[in-house]
């Protein structure tokens, strides 16, 4: 494997573990960040006051920094005693690995592909309609892989209840040893399975291992954990020769604005009234054929307390997105920055004469919306149409045949 794409994958990792009294001579012995933070603002507050004649305003200003430092230290030390991992940076946890299909998992449908050669065998959880599942999705159907979907309840969640990450996309992949590698996070999963297909010699075991979760602070002193080379293919020895740096850039430019900025825009959009929320979410159930994979009271749980909740959270993240009112003008600008790129390079794909990562992407976060108005409205104000339908129809001539029967329990498919 190059040392490139290994230090991408492993040059954050860290590695050591800690302790609540380990916590606690932390705190004691070095300066902590919060202590820091609150003996500046301390000192800035009696640097201001110094000269000058005590007064009300200036004891006030003493007293609040004061309860201030002592608020934010005590905060410190609760946090630091009720998660000894919280002061850690760069902790590595790579991908579970269990057994078998966990007992209770219900199949819902199968896409079975006799052409496929990858001899891989998936099971997919997902939301049919969620953008990050429509992604993953895309690109299985493109490259004619067969799986099986468990069509997860969006409000009960019974179908993973077994896993500690409680998130879809999710996939199960067969190892070698019959055991099940577990991975997360819809860009970091076709990532893996498209470097399998470019190494098949490999496990799919050992090359998930190489897209770990690193743990991180960002700009605003908060604790995050994401895959951090999840855009990445990590090819063994050298880059294969139909592989060129500029693909790979224009891939990973591409396939990281479809996930911070095109599918921030859908749920503003898709629900920003209780009547537009409702009709998207009856369309989620046509879709994903709630009807059939689920009882009538569960199914019309999801549409009604799905609708009045998204029509509740889609304010918010119009708020956090910093949209205006017409959050419509913010999809179309969206879209035509996505044809103008494809104008520009004279290419009918981002990917050249065929999709590429970055096309499957664009079209999965796309298409989860198809059945709505936003949608509707993009054809008619947008040049989104072509390529999408371009796209589409390739997508659905290398889909594996659809086998709708509810399944208990998994034979694998490559047997």
């Amino acid at each position: 494997m190059s040392c490139f794409r290994l230090a991408t994958a492993n040059a954050l990792a860290g590695s050591g573990s800690g302790s609540r009294s380990g916590a606690f001579r932390l705190l004691a012995n070095k300066p902590h960040r919060d202590f820091a933070f609150a003996r500046r603002h301390f000192a800035q507050a009696v640097t201001e006051g110094a000269g000058r004649k005590s007064n009300g305003t200036f004891k006030l200003a003493m007293l609040g920094a004061t309860v201030g430092a002592a608020t934010g230290s005590m905060y410190t030390i609760y946090t630091h005693w009720t998660d000894s991992n919280a002061h850690k940076e760069h902790e590595e946890t790579k991908p579970q690995r269990v057994d078998a299909i966990p007992p209770g998992v219900r199949i819902t449908k199968r896409y079975v592909n006799p052409k496929d050669t990858s001899g891989l065998d998936i099971v997919l959880f997902q939301f049919q309609t969620c953008p990050f599942c429509c992604k993953v999705r895309a690109f299985l159907d493109y490259m004619g892989i067969s799986y099986s979907v468990v069509e997860v309840d969006a409000v009960l969640r019974q179908d993973i209840r077994w896993s500690s990450v409680k998130k879809v996309p999710m996939v199960l992949i067969r190892q070698q040893d019959g055991r099940y590698v577990q991975m997360v996070d819809s860009s970091a999963i076709i990532s893996l399975i498209a470097t399998k297909l470019q190494d098949k010699r490999t496990d799919i075991g050992e090359l998930a291992q190489f897209y770990p979760h690193i743990s991180f602070f960002d700009d605003d002193g908060k604790k995050k954990v994401d895959i951090l080379n999840k855009y990445f293919l990590m090819y063994r020895e050298q880059t294969p020769k139909s592989v060129t740096k500029e693909t790979e850039e224009t891939d990973r430019k591409w396939r990281s604005w479809a996930d911070s900025h095109l599918v921030h825009l859908i749920s503003p959009n898709c629900y920003q009234t209780m009547g537009e929320s409702l009709e998207t979410f009856e369309w989620f159930s046509q879709a994903g054929e709630w009807d059939v994979h689920f009882p009538k009271w569960e199914r019309d749980l999801m549409v009604y307390g799905g609708a009045s909740a998204m029509w509740a959270i889609a304010k918010m993240l119009k708020r956090r997105h910093a949209l205006t009112d017409d959050v419509r003008s913010h999809m179309y600008d969206a879209l035509d920055q996505w044809t103008a790129e494809l104008k520009k390079r004279k290419s009918k794909f981002m990917g050249g004469k065929q999709p590429g990562l970055a096309d499957l992407s664009v079209f999965g976060v796309l298409s989860s919306m198809e059945g709505c108005q936003t949608f509707k409205d993009c054809l008619q104000n947008t040049t989104i149409g072509e390529w999408f339908f371009e796209v589409k129809a390739l997508v659905e001539k290398n889909r594996g045949q659809l086998h709708r029967e509810r399944i208990e329990g998994l034979v694998p498919l490559t047997q």
